[in-house]
């Protein structure tokens, strides 16, 4: 069986480790990346899911991720 990973997109938050730290406490592997990470690559790990974590400045700016439109969940 293959891995399931959790990835946690960080946009500069002070809660993206213990963010982490939870989701493994549920027996999960996850791991933490930056939002400069290429959309390809996150790709090829193939994440069961995706969390986005960022500070509270993050709720009041337009997010801008490059190649994010290529996730097709978010196209449905």
């Amino acid at each position: 069986m293959a891995e399931e990973k959790i990835i946690v997109i960080d946009f500069g938050g002070q809660y993206n480790q213990l963010v982490a730290r939870r989701v493994r406490e549920c027996n999960v592997y996850c791991e933490i990346y930056s939002y400069r990470t290429p959309i390809e690559q996150i790709k090829e790990m193939a994440p069961k899911g995706i969390i986005l974590t960022g500070g509270p400045n993050s709720c009041y700016e337009v997010p801008h991720v490059n190649g994010i439109e290529q996730f097709s969940i978010l196209n449905h």
